[in-house]
């Protein structure tokens, strides 16, 4: 593959800021960058959402744990971090986890498969503001996701329907075969429809147009969609369909460095995407570094986008730790200090002129990102084994503080509230 040298990529991002600075662009005062117009999409905050949990008993076709380990779940076999609070789940939601207990008592964990477990997590989102869920379909999974009949989407669905939210599935192309994708998804497009999912009432349209998410395009290493050709006739084939196409882009899309293939056609696939949607889980690591990211990237990827006549969905995370998937790695990676790096990388988006965002992830605890209700202290966590809980960087906090301050940065970005560097709110204990 050919790479693009660093004059044209500083160059496409020298021309981008300065379309954003003097192109009809110009910078509001007290240092705000250009906010984007985004019509529908204004305020956006949604959460990705994995919904892959499966445990025996919980009526899934497998009759398998999924996801919670590798293999029955012990505590040198769990391949999660982030301990989950399923005290307010209800029975038919929860898995006893063998090997472990809590003070004397049954640990649990919980099945994405069951209906209650959706409904419940649905009902958080509308608690607390979060505005719907982009549910993760990933391609090589797509046969065993219709074995089960599709039940957890069909649950996404119906609870996005009970609670006012909305949904959108989002392809993950991970480990994509390239002689048979494009196929695959014109064929589970079709299915997708003739089921009656996007027609559901909750379906997120952004500007008339039904969403569709495309995650894995463009990343330099070899896992992902690495054709452009094949990437843009991906993305024109939606379009034709009338959906409007997010992608899920490197972080480093704008500059075709870093994450991102440096092959420069890439740069005519990124522009034709509706929504570009960066992944920056692991980017980054600290206030310094989040705050360093704003400058490097979202100030220039806004400029281009709107540049482009796209709209751009930033993506935050609040901490991140997979020892237990990667004992390799080390402990809470990248701590989440209470809240405050959660809260700086949305104050970052939403100053750098971002009118949406995507929080990745509200179920991920297998890479420490789950925004759910999860166990406040370390002591009411299962033993032995390592478990990340709330209190890892010395605070005290609920097991909902992280649906609190997505309360808060949904109202960040409706205008409800003006944006402070400060966290907004205090825990309770």
């Amino acid at each position: 593959m050919k790479s693009i040298d660093h004059t044209t990529t500083n160059l496409r991002r020298a021309i981008a800021l300065c379309c954003l600075m003097t192109g009809g662009f110009a910078l509001p005062a007290a240092g705000r960058s250009a906010q984007q117009q985004c019509g529908t999409a204004n305020g956006l905050v949604l959460v990705g959402y994995q919904g892959w949990f499966r445990c025996p008993g919980d009526g899934s076709p497998a009759n398998a744990w999924s996801h919670w380990s590798k293999g029955s779940p012990t505590p040198d076999t769990m391949a999660i971090d982030l301990y989950p609070d399923t005290s307010g789940l209800d029975s038919k939601s929860r898995c006893k986890l063998p090997t472990v207990a809590i003070w004397g008592q049954p640990a649990y964990v919980f099945s994405s498969f069951a209906k209650q477990t959706v409904e419940t997590h649905f009902a958080w989102m509308q608690q607390y503001g979060i505005d719907g869920a982009l549910a993760q379909r990933f391609i090589n999974s797509i046969p065993g996701l219709k074995r089960e009949g599709d039940t957890v989407l069909q649950n996404i669905r119906s609870s996005a329907e009970d609670h006012e939210r909305r949904f959108a599935v989002e392809y993950d192309l991970s480990g994509a075969h390239l002689d048979t994708v494009f196929a695959q998804l014109q064929e589970d497009w079709n299915y997708l429809n003739q089921s009656g999912f996007i027609s559901s009432k909750a379906y997120l349209h952004i500007n008339g147009r039904p969403v569709i998410g495309m995650w894995g395009f463009g990343f330099g290493d070899g896992h992902h969609v690495g054709d452009p050709e094949l990437a843009l006739k991906i993305i024109r084939w939606f379009q034709e369909q009338g959906a409007a196409v997010l992608g899920g882009t490197p972080g480093g899309w704008g500059s075709l460095s870093a994450d991102s293939t440096h092959d420069p056609r890439w740069a005519a696939v990124y522009a034709a995407l509706d929504v570009v949607q960066p992944w920056t889980v692991g980017r980054y690591n600290s206030l310094e570094a989040a705050d360093r990211w704003r400058t490097s990237h979202l100030l220039p990827d806004l400029a281009l986008t709107m540049n482009n006549r796209q709209l751009y969905m930033p993506v935050i995370f609040p901490g991140f730790s997979w020892h237990n998937l990667k004992p390799e790695s080390p402990a809470n990676q990248i701590p989440r200090l209470g809240g405050e790096f959660f809260w700086r990388e949305a104050y970052n988006a939403r100053t750098a002129g971002a009118c949406m965002v995507k929080i990745a992830m509200f179920d991920e605890v297998n890479e420490g990102t789950a925004i759910l209700k999860a166990v406040s202290r370390r002591s009411d966590a299962p033993t032995p084994g390592y478990w990340l809980t709330l209190d890892a960087d010395g605070k005290q906090l609920p097991s909902d503080w992280y649906l609190q301050l997505s309360a808060q940065i949904k109202k960040m970005f409706d205008g409800e509230t003006e944006p402070s560097k400060t966290l907004p709110l205090k825990p309770d204990k």
